[in-house]
């Protein structure tokens, strides 16, 4: 791969200066514009992210409009390591990669879902849950039009889905998911191919009905009537799929019943059934919603009680193809020649994985930089992870044969034998939400360790430069290891894609030649444009109102799931690990 020198670039002014922020944002719009400014002078090209461009709410009325705004400058962090002046001039691109996470390709009429539980639990119900492919595809062709890094003009080598890539671990989310990606003819429906079976059009004033004038709640909140809208949402369309190689890492929702009930089988009648419960009274809302967070067996029991008698359920078409999957069939979607798209075949899993469940491993990022991808779910249920002793000495074994040298548990340096590489470890879960440590049923005699004993352990690996993650749905980027720089790396963790800011991220690793390193992150937004128009209901309109609809929902937050502009568009600085 050549390697892109800084001096190919356009020089501007010291980075120290690129921004202030000022409580999320910027002293002054006078102060915007003059980061704004000086990140364009670093920059190799802005168009097509947030550099550019944001998305940006309208003023006036209950229901929001997206227009365009100002863009986010690039923001220094300094927390690991000082920014030299001349960094600019000497720099040359060692990486380039993608991360999409939590697209929650969701299943809108499966029979085991909880859209009644929103008041309790924000994600059981999205107004815009219906378009969520379609949304997901736009993202694509996202990056599909960008050029490469925006700091580095480096192509990206690939990109890395983070896990939730489906909603209630379904074979037809899956399906969608992996045509998504690699492209293909797509019908985002189940059921009965030629009609709606959701709670959209169910009349019930706990969910927003598009197509009926029906003033039901979120119509109260401004929601528009979009006539259309559903039988559009659930009609066939062809994604163009990544030009871009692709891998995936596995999350609690892909793995366990709406990512908090553990998957034992106990569901799969219902699932693939024709019973589905769109409501219940207040009082059994409230006891499902804190069993689903405090005790997954009692929700389970619970959701088959409601089914048989506990409030209004609709006959729905039963459909084989929601029937979950598990981490066998997972990995082996993965290797079906029609997913292939760009590759690699696989995407990260192979016929090894396919026959144990074993749902990590490792792939070259670009030459020099590894990626290690993760398993952080527990099977156990409950949305947050933690990892197994047999994985974690397992990725204990690959940081010994990709680094020169690290540090045992006492903080003693140890010389190895390996050839160093800079590694980028990705996962699921972050390093706050793998607190799971109930026991895996499927191998319940093995410990399970929280993610301060991960931060441990890749602090002892020089040359591990970040760890990359999702779940959160919120952007924030951690500093790990202010003490000792040469052990210390950088936590990113990105917003989702099913709710607002609806950002993936682009990653940058660059060598300043002078003894550190940048990882450079700017989110993107999908393609979609900014307006909507209530009565376009093609697929680029239904793509805008995708974002727009998001930003709206009432039971949302998303000031708080957008991060602060130290969370977006940033330069990491970090000591380069020595040989």
């Amino acid at each position: 791969m050549p390697a892109y020198s800084r001096r190919q670039f356009i020089t501007g002014a010291s980075a120290a200066a690129a921004a202030v922020a000022v409580g999320g944002g910027f002293a002054s719009a006078a102060t915007r514009d003059r980061a704004l400014a000086t990140t364009a002078t670093r920059a190799v090209r802005t168009a097509g992210t947030t550099l550019e461009q944001v998305a940006t709410p309208s003023d006036g009325g209950a229901y929001k409009r997206l227009q365009a705004g100002p863009g986010w400058p690039l923001v220094v962090r300094t927390d690991l390591a000082s920014a030299a002046a001349t960094r600019d001039d000497r720099r040359t691109a060692v990486a380039s990669f993608v991360q999409f996470t939590d697209l929650h390709l969701v299943d809108t009429e499966s029979p085991v879902r909880f859209e009644y539980l929103a008041r309790y639990l924000d994600s059981a119900y999205r107004p815009h849950e219906a378009l969520t492919v379609r949304g997901a595809s736009s993202l694509v062709e996202r990056i599909n039009s960008l050029p490469g890094g925006p700091f580095t003009g480096m192509p990206f080598s690939l990109v890395m889905a983070t896990g939730d890539n489906t909603d209630n671990h379904e074979r037809i989310e899956l399906d969608w998911y992996l045509a998504v990606m690699s492209g293909g003819r797509i019908t985002p429906n189940s059921g009965d191919p030629k009609r709606y079976e959701g709670v959209q059009d169910s009349g019930g004033a706990l969910y927003w009905n598009p197509e009926s004038s029906f003033q039901d709640d979120y119509k109260a909140h401004g929601f528009p009537q979009v006539p259309g809208f559903l039988s559009a949402a659930g009609g066939a369309f062809t994604a163009p799929g990544l030009r871009t190689p692709w891998y995936t890492t596995v999350g609690n929702h892909d793995d366990s019943i709406e990512g908090s009930l553990p998957d034992l089988g106990l569901l799969n009648s219902l699932y693939t059934g024709d019973r589905k419960l769109e409501g219940c009274d207040d009082a059994d809302a409230a006891k499902l919603a804190d069993a689903l967070r405090n005790d997954p067996a009692s929700a389970v029991a619970m959701l088959a009680r409601l089914l048989a008698d506990g409030g209004p359920v609709r006959q729905v078409t039963a459909d084989p193809r929601r029937m979950p999957f598990s981490p066998k069939e997972f990995a082996q979607a993965h290797l079906n020649p029609a997913y292939t798209g760009p590759g690699p075949v696989g995407h990260g899993f192979t016929s090894d994985a396919a026959s144990s469940g074993h749902l990590y491993y490792t792939f070259p990022v670009s030459h020099g930089v590894l990626g290690i991808s993760l398993d952080t779910t527990n099977r156990a249920g409950f949305a947050d992870g933690s990892i197994g002793t047999a994985q974690l000495d397992w990725l204990e074994s690959v940081l010994k044969q990709h680094s020169d040298h690290w540090y045992d548990t006492d903080g003693n340096l140890v010389r190895g034998g390996g050839s160093s590489q800079l590694v980028v470890i990705f996962s699921h879960h972050t390093s706050a939400s793998m607190g799971n440590l109930l026991p895996d049923p499927y191998h319940p005699f093995e410990a399970r360790h929280d993610g301060n004993t991960l931060v441990a352990l890749l602090q002892r690996y020089p040359n591990v430069v970040a760890w990359v993650n999702g779940h959160t749905h919120t952007n924030q980027i951690i500093p790990h290891g202010h003490a000792v720089p040469e052990r210390a790396f950088w936590e990113i963790n990105t917003a989702s894609h099913i709710d607002y800011p609806q950002h993936a991220r682009i990653i940058e690793i660059a060598d300043n030649g002078d003894g550190t390193l940048s990882l450079f992150t700017t989110v993107v937004e999908s393609a979609a444009r900014y307006g909507t128009d209530f009565g376009d209901t093609s697929d680029a309109g239904l793509a805008a109102l995708y974002r727009e609809l998001s930003y709206n929902d009432p039971y949302a937050t998303p000031a708080q799931k957008l991060g602060t502009a130290t969370d977006h568009n940033t330069e990491l600085l970090l000591a380069k690990p020595r040989s």
